[in-house]
């Protein structure tokens, strides 16, 4: 496999240096073209952030957040550059959140960047690839359509559903390719062999929106065709994508600014941690700076690939950061427990248990601290939990690396309501 170009094949310090330079730009646009980021970065000087740790200070944007923010001010809440009406598409996902299709770059490129992805899964001009996401209210099937057409592919816009039909178009046009959820083409193929009309010509694929799991990795690899996943999301569009070796973990997309944080705030966690995935953009026409997913991952070192490829690896979607419940009647977040801790720089690393004995709800935080702890921090490290959770919590101390590195802030043990 090659490259996609040569930004792929960037060593450490000229990538880290390039996207900063992109960021600072992309602050000073979004502060003069869009009035959430005039407001919420207004005293913010871009040329000050120059490393991680300035990028760390910005607040965050929560992807949980937009549905109401644009209820309060549609439709996009002030988010966008520009006329809505220069905008190519308007969608709307479930939640609902309202998504632009900004116009392509200067360079031709399209606003979702998931070239670089289906380049990496074998995808090149002359390639025939049925395009299986949804073309209907939501941009997936616009944003891999787009690249598609980028790399010269011909597209057959099957979009979701109808598996004989789509098992037919592609023995008719003898496709090769297939994007879409990761078990939607064993279907199409499933129904194919069927109804006695088996699909001979597929032989690479590039899927998301789903887990793929090794099982069905092999199932298609006995079928002759490669799969790759990638990892992204409606508002940003890549972020990373799977390579040749597919043991190191997905690559960092090239074009984008990526930080892995402790779920409940913006603080960035030790390289390998676990954490809530945060994505920094550069569209012009729909900047989105520090915006929490909400999903966990962790990042892996820099790889050398077989291509050349030189980015940092994420290790996949590990679960979801919203890790809220709700305790005697109140509601206990990630950000409360992150709050009761700030205090304390004796405290690496905190985890909340909640348990339930007799219809009784108790809670636990346990503390990862480097060294026996004076006893009157336990009973500060508890007014503090009072402070900010309303509710008692039974605090505990344990060794640096006790807790597990799953990305849980919250770990409600009870079993779940019948």
């Amino acid at each position: 496999m090659t490259p996609f170009d040569t930004l792929e094949t960037r060593s450490e310090e000229v990538r880290e240096a390039a996207l900063f330079d992109l960021l600072r730009a992309q602050i000073e646009q979004a502060k003069t073209g869009a009035a959430y980021w005039a407001k919420t970065l207004a005293g913010i000087d871009p040329e000050t952030v120059t490393d991680r740790s300035a990028l760390a200070r910005l607040p965050l944007l929560r992807k949980s957040d937009l549905a109401s923010m644009q209820e309060s001010a549609p439709p996009f809440a002030g988010m966008t550059a520009g006329d809505i009406g220069a905008f190519p598409h308007l969608f709307l996902s479930p939640g609902p959140i309202a998504e632009p299709e900004p116009r392509a770059p200067r360079d031709g490129r399209t606003h979702w960047r998931m070239e670089r992805a289906l380049h990496a899964a074998g995808f090149r001009a002359g390639d025939r690839a049925a395009n299986c996401f949804s073309y209907h209210l939501t941009p997936a099937g616009f944003m891999f359509d787009r690249a598609l057409a980028e790399l010269s592919c011909a597209v057959f816009p099957g979009g979701v559903g109808a598996s004989e039909t789509q098992a037919q178009a592609m023995r008719r046009f003898n496709l090769n390719g297939y994007v879409g959820t990761p078990d939607f083409l064993e279907v199409i193929l499933d129904k194919a062999d069927e109804v006695g009309a088996p699909v001979t010509s597929m032989e690479k694929a590039l899927v998301t929106a789903g887990p793929l799991f090794p099982a069905l990795r092999e199932r298609y690899q006995a079928r002759g065709v490669r799969v790759r996943q990638c990892y992204g999301t409606a508002e940003l569009g890549l972020v990373a994508y799977e390579t040749d070796d597919i043991t190191q973990g997905m690559a960092l997309d090239e074009e984008c600014v990526v930080e892995i944080v402790r779920p409940g705030t913006g603080e960035p966690v030790a390289a390998g941690e676990v954490g809530e995935v945060i994505v920094t953009t550069f569209s012009a026409g729909y900047p989105l700076i520090r915006f929490a997913t909400g999903d966990l991952s962790a990042l892996g070192a820099a790889v050398v690939d077989e291509a050349g490829r030189t980015a940092p690896r994420l290790k996949g979607w590990m679960g979801r950061a919203d890790q809220s419940a709700k305790v005697r009647g109140m509601f206990i977040h990630p950000s409360q427990v992150a709050a009761a801790i700030k205090g304390f720089p004796e405290i690496a690393k905190a985890r909340l248990e909640i348990t339930e004995t007799e219809g009784r709800d108790a809670m636990r935080l346990l503390c990862e601290t480097p060294a026996t702890p004076d006893p009157a921090l336990l009973e500060r490290v508890a007014e503090a939990v009072r402070t900010a959770c309303n509710l008692r919590a039974e605090v505990g101390f344990v060794a640096p690396g006790a807790l597990p590195n799953d990305g849980k802030v919250i770990d409600d043990r009870r079993a779940p309501a019948a």
